[in-house]
C-alpha cells in the first residue's frame, strides 16, 4: 500500500510540475486571444461607423435647406433611401436630443440621452458610445455626428447596432479557441501520463528490488527491458547487488579463514602449553614445544597486526613515518632473514641488485620492509612448489623498481583482477586472511607507487613494486 502511495503521489508531482506551466500559459494565451479578438471586431465596427457617421454627415450638410420642415423632409427622404437598414438603425435628432426621424418608426420620438449624442450636440463631435440603449436596454453601439444649419449646430445624424451578433462571433471565437486548449491539454496530459507511467513502473520494480536487497536477498538482478536513464539504473541496481553479493560472501568467507587461522595457532600453543605444564617433557621437547609456541605466537601477531592495519586503512587512519628510507638496505635484509628460512623447505631464493647502489628516499622503512616480507611470504606459500624464488631491484630512471618471481603453478586469469583486494582469496587454499595484499596495496600506494601481481612469462608468478626517487 506505501508503495502505491509512493508512486501515485510521484505521478501527481509530475504531472502538477509539468501541466501546470502549461495550463497557466494556455489559460493566458486564451485570456489575450478572448481581448485581442474583442477588441478586434469592436474596434473595426467602431472604426466603420465612425467613417460612415462621417461621411453622411458631411453629405447631408452640403444640401441647401431654407426651413426646419424642409430639414425634416430631407430626413425622412435619407432613411426611407437607406440601404443598410437590415444591420443599422439610422435617426436624426433634434437640438434637444429627441429621435425625430428613424429607419426603426417605433423608437421616433424618444430620447436616448447617450454620451456620443451629448458630445455631438453641445461639443459638435463625433464620439462613440457602446453600452446598453437607456430605450431598449439592449447591448448596442452607437456613433453620433453632428449636423450644421447656418454654422450652428441644429442636429446629430446617429448610426446605431445591436451587439447581439458581434458578441455572438466574438462569443464563438473564444469557444473555438478553449476547444483547441483543451484538445492540446488533454493530449499533452495522456502523453505525459504515459511517459510518467513508464518511468514509475521501473522505479516501483527498482524499488522493490532495493528493499528486497536491503532485506538480505543479496545478488537479486532486476530484467532490464530499457535503453535509457531507466535503464542505466536498473544496471546499476544490478551491479550493485552483484558486488554486495560477492562483499557477503567474501566477508564471510573471510570471517570462516580467519576464525581458522586463530584456531589452528591456538590449539598448537595450548597443546604444547599443556605438555610442557605437566612437567614430564624431555630436553628436546621442551625446546621443541617451546620453539613452536613462539612460532605460532608470531603468527597470531602477525595476523592480528594485519587486521589492525586493515582496520586503520577502513577508518582512514593508515598513515606512515616518513623518513629517509635505505629501501635496497631494508629489501636485502628481508632477503637473507628469508633465505635461511625459505632453505629449510627446500626453496632456493636468488637476489639479483644489478651491481647498483640505490640511493635512500623519503619513506616509512617499517612499512615498506612489511611489503617485502609479505610478498616474499606469498611468494613461498603459493609458488613454493617450484623450489625457487628470485628477487631484483634496480634504479630505472627516477623510479626504483623491485620483483618478485616465484616458479609455482601462477594465478588464473580469471582471478587475477581480485588478488588486491580485500579478503579475496580466490582458488588458493593456502594460510592466510586474505588482506596482506590489500594492505600492501595500501602501503605503496601512499608512496606514490604501483604495486602490480601478473603471471610471469614461462610460469609461476611475479610481483613488480615501482617506487618513484622523489616522495
Amino acid at each position: 500500500m506505501k508503495k502505491e502511495i509512493r508512486i501515485k503521489g510521484l505521478r501527481k508531482r509530475w504531472l502538477i510540475n509539468s501541466l501546470g506551466p502549461i495550463v497557466m500559459v494556455a489559460l493566458l494565451c486564451i485570456a489575450v486571444f478572448s481581448v485581442s479578438i474583442a477588441n478586434y471586431y469592436y474596434t473595426g465596427m467602431r472604426t466603420g461607423l465612425e467613417s460612415k457617421a462621417k461621411e453622411a454627415a458631411n453629405a447631408f450638410n452640403t444640401y441647401s435647406m431654407n426651413s426646419y420642415n424642409e430639414y425634416i423632409q430631407m430626413a425622412r427622404s435619407y432613411t426611407e433611401s437607406f440601404q443598410d437598414k437590415d444591420y443599422l438603425e439610422l435617426q436624426f435628432i433634434d437640438s434637444n436630443g429627441r429621435i425625430e426621424v428613424s429607419t426603426y418608426g417605433v423608437t421616433a420620438g424618444l430620447m436616448p440621452s447617450t454620451p456620443d449624442i451629448t458630445a455631438a450636440l453641445t461639443e459638435g463631435e463625433i464620439e462613440p458610445y457602446m453600452g446598453e440603449d437607456p430605450a431598449t436596454g439592449q447591448t448596442i453601439m452607437s456613433v453620433s455626428a453632428p449636423l450644421e444649419f447656418d454654422g450652428r449646430v441644429v442636429g446629430a445624424m446617429r448610426y446605431v447596432t445591436a451587439m447581439d451578433l458581434a458578441n455572438r462571433q466574438i462569443l464563438i471565437s473564444i469557444l473555438i479557441a478553449v476547444l483547441v486548449g483543451v484538445a492540446a491539454l488533454t493530449m499533452v496530459y495522456f502523453s505525459n501520463l504515459v511517459l510518467i507511467t513508464n518511468v514509475v513502473e521501473p522505479v516501483a520494480e527498482v524499488t522493490a528490488t532495493a528493499k528486497r536487497i536491503s532485506g538480505g536477498s543479496y545478488g537479486i538482478q532486476v530484467e532490464n527491458k530499457y535503453r535509457d536513464e531507466i535503464g542505466e539504473l536498473i544496471d546499476s541496481i544490478n551491479d550493485m547487488s552483484t558486488k554486495i553479493g560477492q562483499s557477503e560472501k567474501v566477508k564471510s568467507e573471510f570471517i570462516s579463514s580467519v576464525s581458522h587461522e586463530l584456531r589452528t595457532p591456538l590449539t598448537a600453543i595450548n597443546g604444547w602449553g599443556e605438555t610442557l605444564l605437566a612437567g614430564d617433557s624431555s630436553p628436546e621437547e621442551l625446546r621443541k614445544g617451546i620453539g613452536i609456541i613462539l612460532k605460532e605466537s608470531r603468527r597470531l601477531t602477525s595476523m592480528v597486526e594485519e587486521l589492525l592495519d586493515f582496520s586503520r586503512m577502513e577508518d582512514g587512519r593508515f598513515t606512515l613515518h616518513v623518513e629517509q628510507a635505505d629501501v635496497q638496505a631494508e629489501f636485502e635484509d628481508t632477503i637473507y632473514t628469508y633465505r635461511a628460512l625459505l632453505r629449510q623447505d627446500g626453496i632456493e631464493l636468488r637476489y639479483d641488485d644489478g651491481g647498483q647502489i640505490i640511493e635512500p628516499i623519503a619513506g616509512d622503512s617499517e612499512r615498506l620492509k612489511q611489503v617485502f616480507c609479505n610478498v616474499l611470504d606469498n611468494a613461498a606459500k603459493h609458488g613454493g612448489a617450484g623450489k625457487r624464488i628470485d628477487a631484483a631491484i634496480r634504479q630505472e630512471n627516477d623510479t626504483i623498481v623491485l620483483t618478485v618471481r616465484d616458479y609455482g603453478p601462477g594465478i588464473p586469469e580469471e582471478e587475477l583482477p581480485y588478488v588486491k583486494q580485500k579478503f579475496y582469496k580466490g582458488s588458493s587454499k593456502a594460510r592466510g586472511s586474505g588482506i596482506g595484499l590489500a594492505v600492501c596495496d595500501e602501503i605503496i600506494h601512499l608512496h606514490n607507487g604501483e604495486f602490480d601481481i601478473n603471471n610471469a612469462v614461462g610460469g609461476g608468478t611475479i610481483v613488480t613494486i615501482v617506487l618513484p626517487m622523489a616522495q
